[in-house]
């Protein structure tokens, strides 16, 4: 049976891409940091050097082939078209996470994911569409335009799980989702946050035994099952608090015996109560 590794995390957690840039770029343009924003570019022609300071990467990155850069932080960068080469044309978008840092994908994402769009199979077809809407102006565009680049940043998302390791994803979401087995009780878990989940309940959904799903887990995630289900149970809980649904009924949808209980929880999670939380969100 296939399993989607996306969509319980996306339908509850959401991502907006937004195109801000089409065209040639005809001189130097610096991109900022800016807490929740993250930026997906596409070089679909030309030359440039991509200047950047970045842990594990070099300080000036070289492009010459259609590329296609993914910064899901935003850390800043700048774009300097090549002496001698074409200039290079450039399609460009926002990528908003809800929740900002506290998105579920962004700890686990590398800095900067650097991909020759050749690499992708199926992406082709998408930019084709995307650059289409893009490039002319005619009722809808920018809105079907910013659809068309979410759709490339999910095939993107599910390039990263299948080659976690040549993005250098570190420990986290994306690293622990490209094992197919702890796959299955990760999106166990954010099927149903609610349930009663034990750690023989989650090895017994990934097939492994009790010891060997702990230890891959951490491997693979960088914390404990349990650090982890309780830690998605609270962003569950603020992004239901932030839509107005009482502490009670947020209690009772993530399966705690009583309000009290699940305040517990939170604040020694979130360091405050669901009801200081809400009233600051």
């Amino acid at each position: 049976m296939s399993l989607d590794r996306l969509e319980g995390v996306l339908r509850r957690f959401r991502v907006e891409v937004q195109l801000f840039h089409t065209g040639p770029l005809c001189g130097s343009e610096s991109f900022d940091a800016r807490p929740g924003r993250g930026f997906l570019h596409v070089l679909r022609g030309g030359g440039m050097d991509v200047q950047q300071t970045l842990p594990g990467q070099p300080r000036t990155l070289s492009l010459s082939e259609p590329t296609l850069l993914f910064y899901p932080a935003g850390a800043p960068h700048r774009f300097v078209p090549r002496a001698g080469a074409a200039a290079p044309l450039l399609t460009c978008a926002a990528v908003h996470f809800e929740g900002g840092t506290q998105h579920p994908l962004v700890a686990g994402l590398p800095p900067l994911v650097v991909l020759p769009l050749r690499a992708v199979d199926g992406l082709q077809a998408s930019l084709d569409l995307l650059f289409d809407e893009a490039d002319h102006v005619r009722c809808g565009h920018r809105l079907l335009a910013d659809r068309l680049f979410e759709v490339v940043l999910i095939q993107l998302l599910r390039w990263l799980f299948d080659h976690a390791a040549q993005a250098h994803a570190g420990p986290g979401l994306i690293h622990a989702l490209s094992d197919r087995r702890l796959a299955r009780a990760i999106v166990a878990i954010h099927g149903q946050p609610g349930h009663a989940w034990t750690l023989d309940t989650l090895a017994a959904e990934a097939g492994m035994s009790r010891a060997a799903f702990t230890a891959a887990f951490r491997d693979h995630m960088g914390r404990s099952v349990g650090d982890y289900l309780s830690d998605y149970r609270v962003l569950v809980a603020k992004r239901e608090l932030s839509l107005g649904r009482p502490v009670a009924l947020v209690s009772d949808t993530l399966g705690y015996a009583s309000p009290a209980a699940f305040t517990r929880m939170f604040k020694a999670r979130a360091g405050q109560t669901p009801k200081q939380w809400a009233m600051r969100a």
